[in-house]
């Protein structure tokens, strides 16, 4: 399955990334998703909203959640994990059926 993961670094994590530099926090990130099982697809440092891009597979929901929940409760970073779709699963998700009433209908 296929991740982003966008994250902020805090204060601190931005300190230790100036001091360590941008290679070691990508091994550090890269082991963190493949110990998970996963694999990194791309990694990019960025300036703006996020300060860190990470598109990756990992194998479920339950592993993409526990980097993120291991990722934050450590420290640092603020992490967002956002679930990829791909087009052929939008497909299928369009073509079942569902029963919602919407408010006041």
């Amino acid at each position: 399955m296929k991740f982003l993961v966008t994250a902020k670094y805090t204060t601190e994590g931005i300190r230790g990334v100036g001091k360590e530099g941008g290679t070691v926090r990508a091994e550090v990130i890269r082991a963190l998703i493949e110990n998970a099982g996963g694999q990194v697809e791309a990694l990019y440092f960025a300036f703006g909203e996020f300060d860190l891009y990470i598109l990756c597979d990992l194998p479920d929901h339950v592993t993409a959640a526990a980097v993120g929940v291991g990722s934050r409760a450590a420290g640092g970073v603020d992490a967002t994990v956002v679930t990829l779709l791909t087009p052929e699963e939008i497909d299928t998700a369009a073509r079942t059926p569902v029963m919602y009433q919407p408010p006041g209908g």
